[in-house]
């Protein structure tokens, strides 16, 4: 193997991953636009910090968003996720359940996990709940540049017929806010492809 050889294959490469990653930088931008306003049996929220036993704001609009998906038909039942984090007294699904009520969603209609930790498990145990309900559709609620990702897992959970909902009013809306969620959401999406075929 010539060293000139070497040289072109690790340009090659390079090249390769350029592209890979400016194509997933792209997809993430372009599908956070997504919106699919279709008629599911239960919006799945994913998990967000909560502050004592009050949500985030970023988990407040989440939230928020689900509710709208209720109140004008489009979900049956909303599926909070997500656990407790260090050291917090309420589970992250527990405090989005008690705003939803106070914001007059029938506690009838809101089912929780309260074990996930990461987004992956948010579906893993979110399904594991709609199998139990026998819910077949889903819109999945997240903020805008998380969709990808998360669309992508919900497939790979069982979620098969799953829809784009992300919320209106995420509180990443500048550009100093926008980036530096941006660019973790390429990372961690580009580490989830990359460990499919170990799954």
């Amino acid at each position: 193997m010539t060293k000139k050889f070497v040289v072109r294959l690790m340009l090659a490469i390079i090249l390769v991953l350029f592209i890979f990653i400016s194509y997933s930088a792209f997809s993430i931008w372009s599908f956070s636009n997504k919106v699919q306003h279709v008629k599911t049996d239960a919006a799945v929220v994913l998990g967000a910090a909560a502050w004592g036993d009050e949500p985030s704001p970023v988990l407040r609009e989440r939230i928020n968003h689900s509710i709208w998906l209720y109140e004008n038909g489009y979900v049956d039942k909303i599926i909070f996720t997500g656990g407790k984090g260090e050291g917090a007294m309420y589970a992250e699904s527990e405090v989005a359940r008690e705003y939803a009520i106070k914001n007059n969603v029938n506690p009838e209609d809101i089912l929780i996990e309260t074990k996930s930790k990461i987004t992956e498990e948010n579906f893993s145990y979110a399904y594991e709940i709609a199998v139990q309900q026998n819910f077949r559709t889903f819109t999945i609620v997240s903020d805008p540049l998380h969709m990808k990702r998360a669309m992508l897992m919900a497939k790979n959970t069982g979620m098969e017929e799953a829809y784009s909902s992300p919320t209106l009013t995420s509180v990443y809306k500048s550009l100093d806010s926008k980036i530096p969620f941006f660019l973790r959401e390429l990372f961690f999406y580009i580490g989830y492809i990359f460990s499919l075929p170990f799954r």
